[in-house]
């Protein structure tokens, strides 16, 4: 492992508001003001933060597009004794937000890392969703596309510990309808525009919470985090057994093509079993369908 100088340069980790100004720390604003470069995803909306609070310090840009270069270019400025501050938009780096290649180059220079913990919106969103907190699975943002959403959904169903998620506007209908046909009628909480003017947090069954936020109703605006009761403390399934709803679907359907049943009536007949909606039933089979033929 490559050794450094004597004098090297530190790597602060710096949260940010992720909407209220407020919420930055003291230690956020000292350490950004003392740093010699501020490396961001976007340096006009930093700049704003810093000119709000009267910092100078030079700014960098450091996202998606361009890490592997910046992370080499920052990485030399450490190894010169800079100290430089790494933040994003809004929140916590490296958080479902560039970071990690600089990080890991710093740390494999033997460079000082170190945090200034601060705002991060999937854990004020889970603190405030009223579900279970001593476990959860931070999974970031589900895929885009129908099928590896349900997917990804399949393979997170009897994870015990509450599920949260990152998710866009105009893809939330389609997640909680997606959510609903796999996991089950989950207890859950959608909160939206955290620390922000039009903050929401609303709280409900995913049947519920698609009545709010479902196709056809008033148009979602604002990031979003989304979160969902684990496996073994789903009480809205708990009179149907722990197993998630869409394996024993999967499994009830099988059973009644066993006994005679066409796949048609054997999907009709297992989804009003299990109080689902016919549709809802045949995503899941198809979700399972191409998990299988992957």
């Amino acid at each position: 492992m490559p050794q450094c100088p004597d004098m090297t340069g530190t790597l602060y980790i710096v949260a940010t508001p992720i909407g209220n100004l407020e919420d930055i720390t003291q230690r956020a604003l000292r350490v950004l003001g003392e740093v010699d470069l501020v490396a961001c995803e976007d340096t006009r909306r930093t700049r704003v933060l810093l000119n709000h609070f009267g910092i100078k310090t030079k700014t960098i840009s450091y996202h998606e597009h361009n890490e592997r270069e910046r992370a080499e270019q920052i990485s030399k400025l450490l190894l010169s004794g800079k100290n430089v501050a790494l933040v994003s938009d809004a929140g916590t780096p490296l958080i479902n937000d560039p970071g990690f290649r600089l990080t890991n180059a710093a740390i494999e220079l033997n460079l000082p890392v170190v945090p200034i913990p601060g705002p991060t919106a999937f854990v004020s969103a889970l603190v405030a969703s009223g579900l279970p907190s001593e476990q959860l699975f931070f999974a970031g943002f589900l895929p885009a596309r129908a099928n590896a959403r349900r997917a990804k959904l399949e393979e997170l169903s009897a994870i015990p510990a509450t599920l949260v998620f990152y998710e866009a506007p105009h893809r939330i209908a389609a997640t909680l309808e997606d959510a609903l046909a796999v996991l089950g009628n989950r207890q859950a909480a959608v909160a939206r525009e955290l620390t922000k003017i039009h903050e929401e947090i609303a709280r409900g069954s995913l049947r519920e919470l698609i009545q709010r936020f479902g196709t056809g109703s008033l148009t979602a605006r604002g990031e979003m985090v989304l979160v969902i009761s684990g496996a073994a403390v789903d009480e809205a399934s708990a009179t149907v057994g722990t197993e998630p709803a869409s394996r024993r679907l999967i499994a009830r359907v099988s059973e009644l093509e066993r006994e005679g049943l066409e796949a048609k009536a054997a999907l009709k007949k297992a989804a009003r079993e299990l109080g689902m909606k016919r549709a809802e039933a045949y995503r899941v089979l198809v979700a399972q369908k191409n998990r299988r033929n992957k």
